[in-house]
């Protein structure tokens, strides 16, 4: 199992690689891919169906032998979006030498300084012209060899480095690109590489492509380590461990009498108010539509909802032994204890005592441990998309993730043994 997400983490440098590849193992577990645009016809029990939104977001559906009024649903979420540095529109910046570098936004809040002398490359979907201006086409690239380095300033220019740094997002984050040889490359090294990349399975000429939407990844794989190799490292652990997690459980676990939803957000760590985050009322009208074509009525969906339990997967700050006066004093999870359950006295969280006893139940059952997260009181904690789900679909649930270190890093660290606990509280869950 830790070997096929390894693998997961590799193929998914960007939101839609991870769509792709969950849609691609939905597939093959027998679910159909559903256009939402079209009518949604019959719903039956057993039936595996499963849509997308924006090529960056995925549902799943499972259908329970009762309908959605008498049994509810059990779902679990999860987003497959990640901190890192978008490339702008007119990206390219040539300074003396011919040096190339790209121009950069950061997308969400990733730890700067991590992304620094490390080999990155590119990744994401570019948009090509189509028959219509309404109806352009859409291929997803990734570089898969090392492009591009962020490199840090040396120390002999910068002695108060290792003191700390302010860094600009605009000066500092840039990463070189290349060096150009010929004055045809002059303005061209990015599109020459989008050509070459896409030229790969037809061709693509620089005529053809309208836009981008491209982003930094790290181009080192994913791996474990440590004496007994029980930890893993990776870029993008929060959150495609708990996509992948799901994904495991939804297609490992039987077919019950309640409804299983798989829900894979986007944009979580910019705040969820896209039609493909958790804000969007998508995945709202979808449930609807399936309470419809079971029963003709929309009252089954108001009664489902009431019926229903959600689990926001999202992972937790592990203790690090070298800051334990950042955590809250008992309740800080350790990496290997387990999935995690977090609370917050300000609402940030879903969790409440109701919901996290229903998770602590699914999780003794399964016979897997089960920790608490609470911040430090003087320190700020962040927030999920559990809550701003909630908000529009008034669902029991709970906010839980596994534990980890260095969260927006560009590379995480999270545990072997977390990873397997989570997938059998998950099957428990979904059985």
């Amino acid at each position: 199992m830790i070997s096929r997400l390894l693998q997961f983490l590799d193929h998914s440098p960007v939101n839609f690689y991870a769509v792709k590849n969950i849609a691609s193992q939905l597939q093959e577990a027998g679910f159909r891919k559903v256009d939402p645009a079209l009518p949604l016809g019959e719903v039956k029990a057993g039936d595996k169906f499963y849509v997308t939104k924006n090529d960056s977001s995925v549902y799943a559906f499972q259908i329970g032998s009762q309908p959605l009024a008498d049994a509810g649903f059990r779902m679990i979420c999860a987003h497959c979006d990640s901190p890192t540095f978008r490339i702008k529109p007119n990206a390219e910046m040539t300074y003396e030498g011919g040096i190339v570098i790209l121009n950069t936004e950061v997308y969400g809040g990733p730890i700067m300084s991590t992304w620094f002398d490390r080999p990155l490359t590119l990744a994401g979907r570019v948009i090509l012209r189509g028959e219509d201006e309404l109806h352009p086409r859409t291929r997803l690239m990734h570089v898969t060899r090392p492009l591009l380095q962020i490199s840090n300033l040396a120390i002999h220019f910068n002695r108060q480095v290792n003191d700390g740094v302010k860094l600009s997002r605009q000066k500092d984050m840039l990463p070189i690109l290349g060096i150009i040889k010929s004055r045809l490359e002059y303005g061209d090294m990015l599109i020459n590489i989008i050509c070459e990349e896409l030229g790969k399975e037809e061709p693509v000429t620089r005529d053809d492509i309208i836009d981008f939407d491209l982003y930094l990844a790290d181009a080192t794989p994913a791996c474990t380590f440590g004496a007994n190799n029980e930890f893993i490292s990776s870029g993008r652990l929060d959150d495609l461990s708990m996509c992948h997690a799901g994904l495991e459980a939804l297609i490992a676990s039987e077919g019950t009498e309640v409804t299983k939803v798989l829900a894979i957000f986007d944009n979580e760590e910019t705040g969820s108010q896209t039609k493909q985050g958790a804000g969007s009322p998508f995945l709202a009208s979808m449930l609807k539509r399936i309470a419809l074509a079971q029963s003709g009525t929309e009252e089954a969906f108001y009664q489902a909802v009431e019926r229903a339990f959600m689990v926001s997967a999202d992972n937790a700050h592990a203790w690090h032994p070298n800051y334990s006066e950042r955590y809250d004093p008992t309740n800080h999870p350790m990496l290997g204890g387990g999935p995690v359950i977090k609370f917050n006295a300000a609402q940030k969280y879903a969790s409440d005592a109701n919901s996290a006893a229903v998770f602590a139940e699914i999780c003794r059952k399964a016979g897997v441990p089960c920790q608490r997260f609470v911040n430090h009181s003087d320190v700020a904690g962040g927030s999920t998309l559990g809550n701003i789900l909630t908000a529009s679909i008034p669902l029991r649930g709970v906010d839980m993730g596994n534990p980890i270190l260095a969260m927006h890093s560009c590379r995480e660290t999270g545990s072997v043994d977390d990873q397997l606990y989570c997938v059998k509280a998950f099957i428990q869950f979904y059985g």
